[in-house]
């Protein structure tokens, strides 16, 4: 071959190169963020683009909503499974992802009206209104019950309806079920586990530290300290091993809803509309930004979640529910991504970002 030919044939070969590359990335999947309108009727979940901020998907749950005063009633694993409350028929949604979009799998039957899902240790945990389950996850499938507990207060009886808030794994071998009773101060269930599954003794107890009200929202870092909100005095604690060690004032009103993102915890303070930022170590907690976002709608924030670079927070105000985005840097600081997204119903509730593979990198 001549070398002008040898030429041509390297930059027709280039161009073709270039254009692959340039299909790829025009087909990337998306990071989604999912949320449910929480229809006491018909209850459904809506799937966005993060990134153009288009509604992808509206999907029946195949129940009713009506879960209030709970966080993560919509929770991912693994950008894989999306998993939604339907309070009001006590079973959980499964849905699987598929490309940019969600394909509902099954219903799973709680023992006790759902208001909070976690995954961990293979399973897939959920608390009630008066009971927490876990069911085994085989092969990327959410499976059968294998185990069961009934939360209990600090003083003895089941929670009153609407107690529980938040429930999630601090290790292999213990779960954390937040219980809000005003005013009381409130209560943290700590759930014994063998193998992931719940073991059917009563849980640990744990009451809120003196003069505090209402464990809440509350994330999880990698060595099983918690840092968890009590919304109704505007505070955040520090739980490790069984027991509060750390008290602080939040600076914001209300600080209800928690998510991570690395060594970074971001809170949504329903009072102050605001988004903060803090930090937990494993004897303290401090306040990094009172104000790293503000709720641009003057909506009051409400359940928040972060998944690679991307956070997503519900709000409510004047009849109506929108989902606000934001880009965060490895040093927390938040960027919003265009304006908030009108969900168009009223009290929708709970938010996952659903990036398209789950790194794990927190």
């Amino acid at each position: 071959m001549s070398r002008m030919g040898r030429i041509g044939s390297a930059a027709a070969l280039l161009v073709f190169t270039m254009g692959i590359a340039g299909l790829n990335a025009d087909h990337r999947a998306a990071t989604l963020a999912v949320t449910m309108t929480n229809d006491p009727t018909t209850n459904q979940v809506k799937v966005y683009d993060t990134g153009s901020r288009a509604l992808l998907q509206t999907l029946s749950t195949r129940g009713k909503g009506g879960a209030g005063g709970n966080a993560r009633g919509v929770k991912q694993y693994r950008g894989e499974i999306v998993a939604v409350v339907n309070n009001g028929s006590n079973t959980v949604a499964v849905y699987k992802r598929e490309g940019n979009g969600l394909r509902f799998d099954k219903l799973v039957t709680t023992t006790s009206a759902p208001v909070s899902v976690d995954f961990a240790n293979d399973h897939m945990y959920v608390a009630g209104a008066t009971t927490v389950d876990s069911f085994v996850i085989h092969r990327n499938n959410v499976d059968w019950l294998d185990g069961t507990a009934s939360l209990e207060l600090v003083g003895g009886g089941a929670p009153p309806n609407g107690s529980a808030a938040q429930v999630g794994a601090i290790d292999e071998r213990r779960l954390l079920v937040t219980l809000k009773t005003d005013p009381d101060p409130g209560t943290v269930d700590v759930v014994r586990l063998r193998d992931g599954a719940i073991v059917g003794a009563a849980p640990v107890a744990v009451g809120a530290p003196a003069g505090t009200l209402t464990p809440f929202g509350f994330s999880v870092y990698p060595d099983g300290t918690a840092v968890i909100t009590l919304a109704h005095s505007s505070q955040a604690a520090l739980f490790r091993d069984g027991a509060f060690t750390s008290v602080i004032d939040a600076s914001q009103a209300a600080d209800c809803w928690m998510t991570r993102a690395g060594k970074y915890v971001f809170t949504a303070n329903t009072g102050s509309k605001t988004i903060s930022r803090l930090i937990g170590t494993g004897n303290n907690v401090f306040v990094d930004a009172s104000v790293a976002a503000t709720i641009a709608t003057g909506g009051a924030p409400a359940d928040i979640d972060t998944a690679e670079g991307v956070l997503g927070v519900i709000d409510h105000g004047a009849g109506q529910s929108h989902l606000s985005l934001f880009t965060y840097t490895r040093f927390g600081e938040l960027t919003a991504i265009g304006a908030p997204i009108n969900v168009g119903v009223a009290n929708a509730n709970g938010v996952a970002i659903v990036a398209p593979l789950d790194r794990d990198d927190n």
